[in-house]
């Protein structure tokens, strides 16, 4: 298991971004994508990775509604 710290932006289709609902939470688990399986309310749209390293999840419905995970070790 590994831990991680992460930042949860969850998106509604009325706010966009700039009002998304964050969060940070810190969590062991095996692997990023197992996290998301386990705990997330959508499926799996993108997996990402970004300049520093961390893991962005992004999952959604296709109702406009996206919550974004961006995990770091």
């Amino acid at each position: 298991m590994n831990e991680y710290e992460i930042f949860i932006e969850t998106i509604n289709p009325c706010g966009g971004s700039a009002h998304a609902q964050k969060e940070i939470i810190e969590a062991e688990a095996k692997s990023p994508r197992a996290y998301v399986e386990e705990h997330g309310k959508f499926p799996i749209m993108d997996i990402a990775t970004n300049a520093a390293g961390d893991v962005i999840i992004t999952t959604g419905d296709s109702n406009g509604y996206i919550i974004r995970y961006t995990f770091t070790k």
